[in-house]
């Protein structure tokens, strides 16, 4: 083993754990130790500039999984951007509290349509379940990326041809 290579390692495991989190940038700290170990490595205009032009690219696009996925669901039960936003602001606040990770969207898309949107209970829970649905998906579509990143970040890493 060597420095990038641990480099890379602390952070891809601090971004897999940060995948769970609502509000940490998990992607963006993945990406950035992938640029870190590159350079301590010793960057090299080939492989390693199209490599990161690369993964650069598929960071944004794993970035905006969370606000697809929550909006999708929403909107496939009958919700608005008001549930949408509720389960991410329910999400933060669930930080706080046992098992918030899930009961706290769920809550929080639940007030946002009873309360802003204003709709009966039962379209509201409705709308509530399809936004938890749509923010659970994302995070799993967002883990399974970050650990195949990762797999093979640290094989490129520790492979003694480069990559």
């Amino acid at each position: 083993m060597n420095w990038p290579f641990l480099v890379f390692l602390l952070a891809w495991l601090l971004g897999l754990v940060g995948t769970f989190v609502p509000a940490v940038p998990a992607t963006l700290i993945i990406f950035l130790g992938m640029l870190a170990a590159t350079f301590l490595a010793g960057f090299q205009w080939w492989p390693d500039l199209p490599l990161l032009l690369s993964f650069g690219v598929i960071t944004v696009l794993i970035s905006l999984i969370d606000n697809v996925a929550s909006a999708w669901g929403a909107r496939r039960f009958g919700g608005g951007k008001q549930a949408g936003w509720g389960a991410l602001v329910g999400g933060l606040v669930g930080l706080f509290i046992p098992f918030g990770l899930l009961v706290g969207p769920l809550l929080g898309a639940l007030l946002a349509e009873l309360l802003l949107v204003r709709r009966p209970l039962l379209p509201a829970m409705r709308a509530a379940f399809g936004t938890v649905l749509g923010v659970l998906g994302g995070v799993a579509a967002k883990f399974v990326l970050h650990f195949l990143i990762g797999i093979y970040e640290l094989w490129r890493l520790w492979s003694p041809a480069g990559s």
